[in-house]
């Protein structure tokens, strides 16, 4: 079976406001090297159009940078399904998903292939209450904002999940990446 395996960037404050945390060649090249294990990505509506179309944008873009290009092509190689009831239209790699969010993943857990990543804090929040994630990568930031979106801010999760930490990389920057299976 394959893996559900939630990915997510945060400041020490909690905040995963994708404006608010930042990136880095060396982050960059890490999620990059993620998606090796990885043929299937899974986003609800805003986190798909906060994607889609600045990665693929970023491959023509002549003031790229590598890591920058690196990590475009290897997300823009991954199909995608995204989780809306009002999106109208996907790029050609990907397909609208409407209802039965549980059903949906349950079966593409079930599916031949590498692991599934999803991305956002709505969705995961509500995978988290199905019981579907496997996997956490919780990157922590070395810095406070003291403002904006928490994560699980409004989500019913269970009263405890428990996790157990398999991997941590420490980053040039200070981050943290931490590497949690589902005890």
């Amino acid at each position: 079976m394959r893996n559900l395996i939630y990915a997510i960037n945060l400041t020490a404050d909690g905040c995963c406001q994708h404006d608010k945390v930042g990136g880095s060649e060396e982050m960059l090249d890490f999620y990059a090297n993620f998606f090796d294990d990885i043929d299937l990505i899974v986003y609800g509506r805003i986190t798909y159009e906060l994607m889609i179309p600045y990665w693929p944008d970023v491959i023509n873009d002549p003031a790229s940078e590598k890591a920058e290009v690196d990590f475009a092509k290897a997300f823009c190689a991954i199909d995608k399904v995204v989780f809306s009831r009002t999106l109208d239209n996907v790029v050609e790699n990907a397909r609208i998903v409407r209802e039965n969010l549980g059903d949906e993943i349950r079966k593409l857990k079930q599916q031949p292939g590498k692991n599934i990543s999803v991305g956002g804090v709505d969705l995961p929040g509500q995978l988290i209450e199905l019981d579907l994630i496997d996997e956490f990568y919780i990157v922590v930031h070395p810095f406070i904002v003291g403002e904006g979106r928490r994560l699980f801010d409004h989500s019913r999760l269970p009263e405890r999940l428990s996790l157990k930490l398999v991997d941590t990389k420490t980053f040039n920057s200070g981050a943290v990446a931490f590497h949690y299976v589902k005890k």
